[in-house]
């Protein structure tokens, strides 16, 4: 795919975000890795449903602002995604309902935030861990992160929202579809006696799909 085939795909995933209620305002923030090395991410006080191709910002794995409009304060965090796992090659983070609110529950499994009712959260991402508060922006979520980036594909931010990889943007994309999908059955049946699966299971799908 070349740089402009995605940027496009960036701006369609964005506003398909936007209008399914994904996103509200300025909220949330993509990126893809490149093949030159670089990354396109979406600007600084951006609405995802209102993107532009040619407004995208471009910067290096360094940090470097090459291009386009400024960057987010949270690419920081999605550089720490790429550098410490080079399988990252797309970064999806929002602030979509019911996985936010997941991310406000105390006591929550530091390990692993869900506890599998459908295998398909695992099939897709695996555990889920739980990265503490800081404030938008701080670096230390970039430095948690990074820490646990070569071991996991998705994490959730405490009061903050999910952050989720892929090998596309496609694929972090129907990652993180999954997980509020599973974050959505959570608040459903919370109330209800639930049939979980069991280590023997997770067990087999993870032996299944994440060798």
């Amino acid at each position: 795919m070349t740089e402009q085939q995605q940027r496009q795909e960036m701006v369609t995933i964005a506003r398909s975000f936007y209008q399914r209620g994904y996103a509200t305002g300025s909220a949330g923030n993509l990126s893809v890795l490149l093949d030159d090395g670089a990354i396109l991410a979406t600007p600084t006080g951006s609405c995802l449903g209102e993107l532009l191709p040619e407004d995208l910002s471009k910067v290096t794995l360094d940090g470097n602002w090459l291009s386009g409009k400024k960057p987010s304060k949270e690419v920081s965090f999605h550089l720490a995604l790429y550098n410490q796992n080079p399988a990252c090659r797309a970064v999806v983070h929002l602030h979509c309902h019911y996985l936010t609110a997941l991310s406000c529950l105390n006591n929550l499994n530091p390990e692993n935030a869900m506890t599998p009712c459908t295998p398909y959260v695992v099939m897709r991402v695996g555990d889920i861990p739980v990265v503490p508060y800081f404030r938008p922006g701080d670096a230390q979520i970039g430095e948690h992160l990074g820490e646990l980036a070569p071991h996991y594909r998705a994490f959730l931010l405490a009061n903050h929202g999910p952050v989720v990889t892929g090998n596309t943007l496609r694929d972090a994309t129907d990652n993180l579809e999954e997980m509020e999908a599973a974050a959505r059955l959570f608040f459903t049946l919370e109330t209800w006696p639930v049939r979980y699966l069991t280590a023997e299971e997770i067990a087999t799908l993870r032996s299944a799909y994440h060798a």
